[in-house]
Formats: C-alpha cells, structure tokens, sequence
C-alpha cells in the first residue's frame, strides 16, 4: 500500500510539473495575474498534500549492505500484531552508531504499527526527561503498556522486542516443571552429557541408561521461557497431591522412574478440567499401564523401541532422526529441520469424540524400529520399514470430563534430550519447544520472537546433504575435469 501511495504522489508530481512546463503565459491584464496567484497556491496546495500523504505512507529505503536500518521480520510481525498501546521511549547516545541505528529501526517500525509509539531522547540535551523515568545511563529503553513499565539497556532490536512482549501481556502465565522422577533440571545449565563405560560421549540407546543426570539440565528453556514473559515453577505430583492452581501448563521433562497411581490419576484429572500438558519421554522413560492406558483415552500413547532413520538423519547417525516435513498445525507453522537424538515412537490411535489429535513429527519411510537393547551390535527390526509417528498434539474434551468442562491440550514427544542444554539452541529445536508451550499456553497467534540463546556458529547437516556434497565434489567435479582433459588429450593426439 505505502509503495502505491509513493508511485502515485510521484506521477501526480510529475504530470504537475508537466502541465507547469506547457502552461501558456496568457494575456496581459488581469488573467496574467490571477494565473501568477492561484497557480503557485494551487502548486503549494499539490505539495503540501503530497507530503502529508508521503508522511502518511512512509516508504523507507535501505541502501546499506548489511540493511542495517531495517528491522528484522519478527520484530515487523510484533509490531503489526500488538492488541494494547505500547510506549517506549529509547534514551540513545548520539555518540554510538549503534544506537543511532536501532533508533532508525524503531521510528520506521512505529510508523508501521498503530500500536507502537517511539520516542527517542538524547538524555545530554534532556536531562530532565531522563530524571523523570528514572534513567540514568545511555541507550536504556522504557517500554510502558496499560500500567506496566520496563526498562531494558541495549542496542538490540531482539531485547527490545522480547521486553515489548514482555511488558504488554495482560496475564503472566506459569510453566511448571514437574520434578521427583530424575527428571531434567530447569536449574541446570550445564550443557555436556557424560557417559560411563565404552560408550564414551553418546546421546543414543546404548547411553541412555547410563547418563549422569547432573551435566544435563533445562535451564536454557526455562530462561527462553523466562525472557518470553513467561514465569516458571517447579512442583512435584506426590508431594502437592496434584497440579497447583497457578500452572497454566504442566511440562513433564523426561521422567526416569515411575510415578504412583495418585499421581497418573492426579495428571489425568488436571487434563479433564481443561488443563495443557506437555510431556516429554525419553528412550529409557518407564511407561506406567495405568499412564499408557490414560493417554489412550484421547488416541496417544508412548511406544516402545528405538527409531532408525536411514534417509534424513544427522550426520551419520541414524539415531538422531531428523524432520523437515512436519504435520499442519499451529506449533510447526514455519519450523524449519530440527533432530532428535534418540526418539521413541508414539502410538496414535482413533481419538474418541469430541478429541481431535494431530501428528507432528514422522519419520521418513524406509525408516524402521529397534529394541532398546544394550549391544550396539543388535540390529533386530520390529516389524516393517515405514513412517513411524514420534510427536502428536491432542484437543478437546477429555472422556468422562465434568459437563462444561474446559477443552484440554495435550502434547505427546517420544523424546527429551531435543530440548535439552546441548541441542535446545541448534537449527529449529527451541522453535518447536517454544511453539509447543505457546500453543498449551492457548498463544499460537501471540506475537513470538526467538529469545538469543549463546551458542557457537555451527553448519549442521543431513546425511543426505552431505551425500550430496560428496558426490558433487569428489565424483561429478574431478569427473568432469578428468573427460575434460581426456577429450581434450584426444582432440591433440588426432
């Protein structure tokens, strides 16, 4: 729409100036003189109509190399999709280009949203202004909305968009943790599994019951959730008698010991009055019946067995599955590959009335399915060569729920370690985590941005990726330089 204002102000412009240009001087007396009053008013009319619509429908330019004057796609669709009047006025030293550039970068992205109002300060020539928020440092942010106020120093267009998401969320909603069950620490921030015996460093079958629990953690979730605005609990099933009140969603990572009757019926109870789950199950998890049978009510249910995924797997290891294709739903809208080191499948059956239940994440077809054994050597395969589900969402109302009941969410993954300290950060594993509880948190179409995670650059890619590399470089190029070289020999031999 903004280009189309501009194209038209130009033409009209353009087709004035031609008319300006061809405009006859006209006969002395008073036409000569009306003709040099009313055409320069109507000209400064024209001009002053075209700059308020310019102003209107700013169009902006980015000539630089790195765009560093335009904002970032996310930080555009936050702007665009706000529901509440955001105010923020950004105290920058005119001093650090940086900051100059991200106070371009605002003022664009507020000319582009109703909702966003920038203000920018230079806190040397106001010092006043700054006393009164309470600023006493350069490039500090204030973000205000409905009451709330937060400030953030940066020069960061991501810190400014997650304090803007932060700030104008009417409710804070709570992600619990469940605890009690050797589950993974969402205080640790460790991001180095170890392992005992001859396995050295894995992530697969064989290492899973040997993992030293405490060089894994969940930290790195809980601070994306945390910087999301989000908070987050820890609370242990047997130890409150059910799912506290102030859980909004309930997330079990990857139990290793079996939880009592009180607790699966406590689990169960809390889903049939419109509660949201996600629950995490490692290859080695114990599946209680009872859970099993509970989960069956609504179509899932954890499997047994390791996936093996000859096709599209990381590197070299067929164990770490990996997913490009993902089931049409609201938490894989727009994920990108992500793997998963050790994947059990799930079982999803006929979900009774009223459920509706969507796989997510499938293996490829000639992938197959082995025991959990603990030879590597074991290569027994149960049943056929096929795509086998291994993550699947559930929605609706839970059987033999009370009349009026809330719908439930249910998320079901055949794996933890995806979102644990060593994968959470690499290519779409935090999306699809973060997409999961935003969509148990009932905010799939909240504004969403990807919180920094610090990581080292890393260029990963599937087996058939680096098939297809080998085969370009070291087979088709030299093959195509040695026919080269060999017609070329013939060509001069003749």
């Amino acid at each position: 729409m903004n280009g189309l204002v501009f194209a038209v102000v130009l033409a009209a412009s353009l087709l004035l100036f031609a008319a300006g240009v061809r405009l006859p001087v006209g006969r002395p007396g008073w036409p000569r003189w009306a003709g040099r009053l009313l055409l320069p008013a109507v000209a400064l009319l024209a001009a002053v109509a075209a700059n308020l619509a310019l102003f209107r429908h700013d169009l902006h330019f980015d000539l630089t190399a790195s765009r560093a004057f335009t904002a970032s796609p996310e930080l555009q669709r936050l702007a665009r999709g706000l529901q509440r009047d955001v105010d923020l006025t950004y105290f920058f030293q005119k001093q650090d280009p940086g900051a100059k550039a991200l106070r371009t970068v605002l003022e664009v992205v507020a000319r582009q949203s109703p909702r966003l109002h920038v203000r920018s300060v230079d806190p040397d020539q106001h010092p006043g202004v700054a006393s009164r928020y309470g600023v006493r440092g350069y490039n500090v942010a204030v973000i205000e909305s409905e009451g709330r106020r937060l400030q953030v120093a940066t020069t960061s267009e991501v810190e400014i968009a997650l304090a803007i998401i932060r700030v104008s969320r009417s409710v804070v909603r709570t992600v619990c943790f469940t605890t009690g069950h050797a589950e993974y620490d969402i205080d640790n921030f460790e991001y180095h599994t170890h392992f005992e015996g001859s396995q050295s460093h894995s992530h697969d079958s064989h290492g899973a019951r040997v993992v030293l629990m405490q060089q894994h953690g969940f930290g790195r979730v809980r601070r994306a959730l945390e910087s999301l605005g989000f908070a987050s609990s820890r609370f242990a099933l047997s130890a409150e008698g059910g799912v506290p009140s102030r859980c909004s969603v309930v997330v079990m990572p990857g139990p290793r010991t079996r939880h009592t009757p009180q607790e699966i019926e406590a689990l169960v109870r809390y889903l049939a009055s419109g509660g949201a789950a996600l629950l995490l199950f490692d290859l080695d998890a114990p599946v209680e019946a009872e859970l099993a049978a509970a989960l069956g009510q609504v179509g899932l249910s954890p499997g047994d067995g390791v996936l093996l995924d000859p096709r599209e797997h990381y590197f070299t290891d067929e164990q770490m599955v990996t997913v490009t294709d993902y089931g049409p739903h609201a938490i894989t809208r727009g994920l990108a590959l992500s793997f998963f080191p050790g994947a059990r499948p799930v079982v999803v059956g006929r979900p009774p009335a009223g459920v509706t239940v969507t796989p997510l994440l499938a293996t490829s077809p000639e992938s197959h399915l082995r025991p959990l054994a603990a030879s590597p050597r074991d290569t027994r395969v149960v049943g056929e060569r096929g795509s086998r589900t291994f993550g699947a969402a559930a929605e609706g109302t839970w059987p033999g729920a009370a009349a009026g009941a809330a719908p439930f969410r249910l998320v079901l993954i055949g794996d933890a370690d995806f979102a644990s300290n060593s994968f959470f950060p690499y290519l779409a594993n935090s999306d699809l985590a973060l997409a999961a509880v935003a969509w148990l948190a009932r905010e799939e179409l909240a504004p969403t941005m990807k919180p920094p995670v610090e990581v080292l650059p890393r260029v990963v890619l599937t087996s058939r990726q680096v098939t297809g590399i080998f085969v370009t470089l070291v087979i088709v190029l030299p093959g195509l330089a040695a026919l080269a070289g060999g017609i070329l020999w013939w060509r001069r031999r003749r």
